[in-house]
């Protein structure tokens, strides 16, 4: 069936006719995948697209890697998929991630990373036995109603004094769930300072991405992360890094790696199994032991956790990536495919700036790298939507706003380079037109 007959049928099963809101683009535009292997997917269409959206990130290796979905195989054979009960293989995956993360003391399961979260969130307030949190502008961090506001940076205009309106991300979130949350800025020095004295002994948590996954990968300065570390520690309030999209994607040890300075919770999921649903949050043993069944203790759990499918994706996708050098394929093709598209960029005289690690590449039409989700303003965002719109048209797909990074996978490392420079070039000449019409 054809992809705009497969629409018009959903239309009448589903909202939008898609299983979640962000992968409709339009009746035109939605895409329906008929086929994935590698670093490519094939649509309802017979259509190709080398991907670089890679499902916001999961895969790490490739779609259908042999190896992860060959352990899959073997579990669902051996042992089955779900019994309700604990198995050695809750064990073996958590030692996996203790030897990569050294922030990582003890951990539980879960199955998205929304549900991390969460789990980590409840957590942080079971031990502090405080309610307040921070969130950074500009980070994601799921489908919760807690933490579905956002700064209106679509309706702000740069050079405004007044900061952002804070917003629900939509309809069906109640206004009670902003009492306890603030936002401030990143890397905004002021504010940081701010928060601390005017709610610091009222503050769970601070939430953020150290680099923002929804944000073009828009990053923290270690000056400004270590200072917000050492406020917490200062205040009793406990860092909760997100690192849903970072964790075994920019570094196997994730964005602490690279900084070297370490969360007291972390959260985990995407990369960790290879497109398999499979979430996990961490820390500190003194507060994960928060967590029991005790009177008083945090309550954790879920039909699905530690489901023998997703740990067993993980158990597989752990292991390559800490005994070959997968990720240091994904991070060689990112840089060359970074280079080509500064390449394509500078011959065109477009001004241009990449923001964090080679594996999760934000790409901003701006002479400076942005620092603060409200620089994303300064980038020439709509160029930059023509531009991924002539990509996709001519086989590369990607994520049409800026603020989605490129990610890169294992199996990128077998693409065309020469094929995708041309693409690029065409691409961006075509998009040049349309934005002077």
């Amino acid at each position: 069936m054809k992809q705009s007959e497969l629409m018009q049928e959903a239309h009448l099963h589903m909202p939008q006719g898609v299983a979640e809101n962000y992968r409709y683009w339009g009746d035109d535009k939605t895409v329906f995948i008929q086929h994935a292997k590698g670093c490519e997917l094939t649509d309802s269409d017979g259509k190709t697209y080398v991907d670089f959206r890679l499902g916001y990130g999961p895969i790490i290796l490739g779609y259908q890697d042999t190896r992860v979905d060959a352990a899959v195989i073997r579990q669902i054979h051996d042992s089955g998929t779900l019994t309700g009960f604990a198995t050695a293989l809750d064990t073996e995956v958590v030692k996996q991630i203790k030897a990569l993360c050294p922030q990582i003391e003890k951990m539980r399961f879960a199955n998205s990373g929304t549900e991390a979260v969460m789990g980590a969130v409840r957590t942080a307030r079971g031990f502090t036995k405080r309610e307040r949190i921070v969130m950074v502008e500009g980070g994601f961090h799921g489908l919760y109603d807690e933490l579905m506001w956002k700064s209106d940076i679509e309706n702000w205009q740069l050079g405004e004094t007044r900061a952002p309106s804070v917003i629900p991300f939509g309809a069906g979130i109640p206004a009670k769930t902003r009492d306890l949350v603030d936002i401030i800025g990143l890397n905004d020095d002021e504010a940081l300072e701010h928060i601390f004295r005017l709610r610091g002994e009222e503050l769970a948590c601070v939430l953020l991405e150290p680099i923002i996954g929804n944000a073009g990968s828009i990053s923290a300065t270690p000056q400004w992360l270590q200072r917000l570390r050492d406020l917490c520690d200062a205040n009793g309030t406990l860092l909760l890094i997100d690192e849903v999209k970072s964790g075994f994607r920019v570094d196997k040890g994730g964005a602490q790696a690279l900084y070297g300075i370490h969360a007291d919770l972390t959260t985990y999921a995407k990369a960790m199994g290879n497109g398999y649903p499979v979430a996990a949050f961490g820390g500190r043993a003194e507060v994960m032991d928060v967590i029991g069944s005790q009177r008083g203790a945090v309550v954790h759990g879920g039909t699905y956790t530690a489901n023998l499918i997703g740990l067993s994706a993980a158990h597989a996708t752990l292991d390559i990536l800490t005994h070959t050098n997968a990720l240091q394929t994904v991070h060689q093709v990112g840089q060359k495919v970074k280079a080509l598209l500064s390449n394509v960029f500078s011959r065109a005289g477009l001004a241009h700036a990449f923001a964090g690690p080679p594996s999760m590449l934000g790409i901003h039409f701006t002479p400076e790298v942005p620092q603060t989700y409200r620089d994303w303003r300064k980038t020439d965002s709509h160029l930059y939507n023509l531009f991924a719109w002539e990509l996709i048209a001519r086989g590369v797909m990607l994520e049409p706003d800026s603020r989605e990074p490129w990610f890169f996978c294992e199996a990128h490392s077998q693409m065309d380079l020469a094929w995708l420079e041309d693409m690029a070039t065409l691409a961006l000449r075509a998009a040049l037109d349309k934005s002077l019409k």
